[in-house]
């Protein structure tokens, strides 16, 4: 598979077999997300697998700012937590602010670090998610994060049980211009 392919093949998938998905295929996707860049190589997103009671638990209890994301959860074999390492991306040694968006680099960050995890997954067979509608704070508190840490997205992952066509898309000539 072309990385073309992958990027227009990739789907959000909200419906999932229920065909387990083996640890060891899940650390061989994270090794290759692992891969994303990061400021200043600063690989702060840390991801966290979950399976089981406490995936159920966060499907009940942390959904309800978009309660649609429940069924989404539970039905997945895994959810994968992405979480970031605080006061690190877009930070100098000295703790002052390298660009004028202060701590916000780090949401970048983790964001093509959770595409490169979707595209990875997708490669291997699996479907994903990003999933940005949740109870953060609730959250945090049942995977007892440290304080150093911070929830930014949660991907379900498993095998696609639906084949979504690809949504429409802007043409190029909407999306990029020129200046000289």
């Amino acid at each position: 598979m072309t990385a073309k392919e992958c990027i227009l093949g990739r789907r959000s998938i909200r419906k999932f077999k229920s065909d387990p998905v083996s640890h060891d295929l899940l650390s061989q996707i994270v090794e290759t997300a692992s891969y994303a860049p990061s400021w200043k190589h600063t690989q702060i997103t840390r991801y966290i697998a979950i399976e089981g009671e406490l995936k159920e638990r966060i499907a009940k209890e942390g959904t309800s700012l978009y309660p649609g994301n429940a069924p989404i959860i539970s039905a997945a074999p895994f959810l994968i937590a992405v979480t970031v390492i605080k006061n690190r991306s877009g930070f100098e040694r000295d703790g002052s602010f390298s660009t004028p968006r202060g701590d916000g680099w780090q949401m970048y960050d983790a964001g093509v670090a959770s595409q490169t995890l979707c595209l990875a997954a997708y490669e291997q067979g699996l479907g994903s998610v990003i999933l940005g509608l949740f109870d953060q704070a609730s959250i945090e508190a049942m995977l007892q994060l440290p304080e150093d840490r911070e929830l930014v997205a949660l991907i379900p992952v498993g095998y696609p049980d639906e084949a979504p066509a690809a949504p429409r898309r802007k043409p190029v000539e909407d999306l990029l211009s020129y200046q000289s």
